[in-house]
């Protein structure tokens, strides 16, 4: 059996917005799941296999990213660069959704290109993690001719997710809503594609069709890029249950607006973050981070509960076992102190003002995947391997 100790924790960031900050200094993982955490006198750390020192900087789950578009491997045509995944964990996420691979040059629109496609998406990144991140990919865009048999198959096969809605040529809420009952039938989850056009092809999708469609998440809530209207934002966030997505690559007004809202509705669980990365504004390594920092300050919302939106909120809204400090779950996390000579009494502090935090480890099923990160400004103090 192997076993984690992590030891000297300064923090233990939850991920869980009703309860953000755990009390604790110390946290067991055995063969890659959470097993306890609490005060170190009071757990087993016996025949650890690896012992991690945190040197008192803070443990949260790995960031998760709600919204991305992989194509193969570690690689991304939209911006012809290499390694961007693993760039990404060095801003402390570990896990990545798919919104649908659609900057695959020549992507397959016929039916069964199109399934074959997402079910090799699927394969080709269950069998291939990038540094040790998890991708769930092979999304597929839903297309005009597709009956549910297609969605079972697609399903039976391991495909998770639904490409963005309103990206193929299903535009019109009625179809796309027995498409999206089709995939949640067969347990697929949906997102749908949010504010005016980012590719050729795609088109406005506004808060009528959003609500008509009725996906499981909201797919850049604040636009991917151009967002819709103020008033028809507060109508979504009004009158859906769906989860909130603000994504780096919208509207930084918006994704306030979003913020605002949601707490004044109590709906402040719903909102999950996605950088909708790779794409025309580029790769995001720190994407997330940078959200968390921008509605912490922006919005007001305390720093340890605005981390909750980019790992808890997305985990239990995306149905992932990743995410949370929970028993049983994967033990996956981003260690992160304040960074050097920036302002605030602490890390959380400096978040709340505005700054990034330096991103020390990153640990995916229980092993260390990074050290010292090298895109988020350096920490204060350093986590370190002793045994």
């Amino acid at each position: 059996m192997e076993k984690l100790v992590i030891r000297n924790i300064g923090q233990i960031l939850s991920g869980k917005m009703e309860d953000p900050i755990f009390d604790g200094d110390c946290l067991v993982a055995d063969d890659g799941k959470i097993s306890r955490w609490g005060r170190e006198n009071d757990l087993d750390t016996e025949d650890a296999t690896c012992v991690v020192d945190a040197h008192g900087v803070a443990l949260a789950p790995g960031l998760i990213d709600s919204h991305v578009h992989p194509v193969v491997g570690d690689y991304t045509p939209r911006q012809q660069q290499l390694h961007w995944i693993d760039s990404t964990l060095n801003g402390g996420v570990t896990t990545m959704i798919s919104a649908g691979e659609v900057h695959m040059p020549g992507r397959p629109k016929d039916i069964v290109g199109l399934k074959a496609m997402a079910i090799a998406a699927q394969r080709w990144y269950e069998n291939f993690r990038p540094s040790g991140v998890k991708v769930h990919a092979g999304a597929p865009v839903i297309e005009h001719g597709l009956v549910e048999q297609d969605f079972k198959d697609m399903a039976d096969a391991g495909v998770k997710y639904l490409g963005e809605v309103g990206l193929g040529t299903v535009k019109d809420g009625k179809t796309a809503n027995e498409m999206v009952g089709w995939a949640r039938k067969h347990g697929m989850q949906s997102t749908i594609h949010t504010g005016g056009p980012s590719i050729p092809g795609s088109g406005l999708i506004d808060a009528d069709m959003v609500m008509e469609t009725g996906t499981d998440v909201i797919g850049h809530i604040n636009g991917g890029h151009s967002a819709l209207p103020d008033d028809q934002i507060v109508c979504l966030c009004e009158n859906c249950l769906s989860a909130f997505e603000i994504v780096h690559n919208g509207n930084e007004r918006a994704a306030v607006l979003t913020i605002n809202t949601a707490r004044e509705l109590g709906k402040l669980d719903q909102v999950i973050l996605g950088t909708d990365g790779p794409a025309g504004s580029g790769v995001q390594p720190l994407g997330i981070l940078r959200m968390i920092a921008m509605l912490s300050s922006f919005g007001n919302v305390p720093a340890a509960e605005a981390f909750c939106f980019g790992n808890g909120n997305t985990a239990r809204q995306r149905g992932l076992d990743v995410g949370l400090i929970e028993e049983g779950y994967a033990a996956d996390f981003v260690l992160l102190d304040q960074a050097q000579h920036a302002p605030g009494k602490s890390m959380l502090e400096s978040v709340e003002q505005g700054n990034l935090p330096g991103v020390g480890m990153t640990i995916i099923d229980g092993v260390i995947r990074s050290e010292r990160s090298r895109n988020t400004p350096p920490a204060q103090r350093l986590p370190e391997r002793v045994v």
